[in-house]
């Protein structure tokens, strides 16, 4: 049986290629594991799964089709995004320039405000990234058979496949993460400078957000 489903192979290998992409919600979520820990990369990691599952319900919905049709909703949601994202990498910056100036005895400094509440800033940072909103208005529903009679079904099982492979891939981040903050401990200046180049990616995202279109 095919659940209403058109391609799912096709929509699978499209699905791995697609959250390998690098994008500022994975990238922050690594961030703030290296930083902060396993825990509460988890929980910057759950705040993305949140927001794909609202984008996944407003594409089944049709909601999601309204960017289509208004495109001054898309620009305020891009616009809004990009400010956020490049707020996020000003702040990295300038958390990475205090720490370059803090001696190895310092006491640790406060994490980045976007950092204190990861599951939030996760999802705002997947409400407003370009390449999930494409994926489930353009590329999702593609594979949903249409006419079929419980349509629910096969949303299901595909945001289950977009969730699984998800999880997989920002576990491997969080530990990836984890891994390279024991070996940044004790090079707090070499610390600043990853900090530092995160944070000019992160304004290098908002400007590609600013620059984005929906198609």
């Amino acid at each position: 049986m095919d659940y209403g489903i058109t391609d799912l192979a096709t929509f699978i290998i499209g699905t791995i290629f697609i959250v390998l992409l690098p994008g500022p919600n994975s990238l922050f979520v690594m961030t703030v594991a290296s930083r902060r820990g396993i825990a509460v990369g988890y929980q910057g990691a759950c705040g993305i799964f949140a927001s794909d599952t609202l984008l996944m319900i407003l594409a089944a919905t049709g909601v999601a089709s309204l960017l289509h049709a208004t495109p001054a909703l898309f620009m305020i949601i891009k616009y809004a995004g990009a400010a956020y994202l490049g707020w996020l990498g000003f702040g990295l910056l300038r958390g990475a320039l205090e720490r370059w100036r803090r001696s190895p005895g310092d006491a640790p400094q406060a994490p980045p405000s976007g950092e204190q509440r990861p599951f939030r800033t996760a999802f705002l940072i997947g409400m407003t990234n370009p390449k999930a909103i494409l994926f489930f208005v353009s590329f999702f529903i593609q594979f949903v058979e249409p006419g079929y009679p419980n349509p629910a079904i096969p949303f299901l099982i595909l945001g289950l496949i977009v969730q699984f492979f998800s999880a997989l891939y920002l576990s491997a981040l969080i530990f990836g993460g984890v891994y390279l903050a024991s070996y940044f401990k004790r090079r707090h200046r070499l610390a600043a400078i990853g900090t530092g180049a995160v944070g000019l990616l992160f304004i290098g995202f908002a400007l590609r957000l600013a620059n984005a279109n929906l198609g």
